[in-house]
């Protein structure tokens, strides 16, 4: 399998009555000549773009006795358990201990077993993989399959149809799974920009560098984002496709979720409002006459995590 067109929409096909098509809106910002196209898809199940990949590889497949188990910073998790329970599959979920409470309890709620070990997601990666081995479970990686990252170009190519004058995307980048998929659907049609906290820059180290980086990721969004090497499926189609990576910081993400808020009612985790803060913060500037779009794609912030940002505003 390669991740074409023709597969995002197979996969588009046969994931159809299980996620949900999420919206798009129009904003106006200041200084800009067209309305940025938001894509919100952090109205999806779980509250993230992550059903789309874990459904891919659940329809439809030949599920081993010991069911299926993943490894997750939190919201890749909570897809595979939904999933799991949607599709009657016993599911195992390894997370790390930095993971946001929210997201463990969200997995939980979906009745999957939960494994909280490990300092960080590559830590919780190589349990399970121990686990996978061992159990002979099946393995859903969160963005290194061609199957997961056909399930998240499928969100391109609903905005594409959504969507159809857009030059410019924005996404956000932790392992690249998201924007490997979109880009792999837009291919040149339109500018793939990926944004990375800058000390979350997987993508933006390994393009600068030519190969795949190890980094240690940090920072308000590492559950999310925290990823310590890109994707190796997706690496090439970044070098092909994605345009550049823009960098922002934590204080950004945090203007962005608060924008968002205040102008849009909408209520994003760290990672999810990311993409948008690369336009707030002048990371990332439309050309003249650029029309521009967005990926929202996560949405899963404690209350009181969100309270604070508005705690000194």
């Amino acid at each position: 399998m390669t991740i074409t067109r023709a597969t995002i929409t197979e996969a588009a096909t046969r994931i159809a009555p299980f996620i949900r098509r999420t919206p798009v809106m129009d904003i106006a910002l200041p200084g800009f000549e067209k309305p940025v196209c938001l894509k919100l898809e952090l109205f999806q199940h779980t509250g993230s773009f992550k059903p789309r990949g874990a459904f891919t590889n659940l329809v439809g497949a030949k599920i081993p006795e010991a069911g299926v188990a993943a490894a997750s910073g939190g919201n890749h998790g909570a897809a595979v358990a939904y999933a799991a329970s949607v599709l009657g599959i016993k599911a195992r979920i390894f997370v790390p201990t930095i993971s946001s409470p929210a997201k463990v309890a969200r997995i939980a709620s979906y009745g999957a077993t939960i494994v909280q070990e490990g300092v960080n997601y590559q830590a919780a990666v190589e349990l399970c993989q121990d686990y996978v081995r061992d159990s002979g479970a099946m393995n859903i990686h969160a963005y290194d399959m061609e199957t997961t990252l056909a399930g998240q170009g499928t969100l391109g190519r609903e905005l594409a149809e959504q969507a159809p004058d857009l030059d410019k995307i924005l996404v956000a980048v932790g392992g690249g799974g998201l924007i490997g998929g979109i880009a792999s659907w837009y291919q040149s049609k339109s500018k793939i920009i990926g944004v990375e906290p800058e000390t979350c820059n997987c993508l933006h180290a390994a393009l600068a560098s030519g190969s795949a980086v190890t980094i240690k990721p940090s920072g308000l969004a590492t559950d999310s984002l925290g990823a310590s090497s890109a994707g190796s499926l997706m690496f090439p189609i970044a070098q092909k496709f994605v345009d550049h990576v823009a960098l922002v910081t934590d204080e950004d993400i945090r203007s962005a979720q608060r924008w968002l808020w205040t102008h849009a009612q909408i209520v994003t985790e760290p990672g999810g409002a990311t993409a948008f803060a690369a336009l707030l913060s002048g990371a990332c500037k439309p050309a003249k006459g650029e029309r521009v779009g967005v990926i929202v794609c996560g949405a899963n912030t404690p209350l009181a995590a969100f309270n604070r940002l508005f705690a000194t505003t």
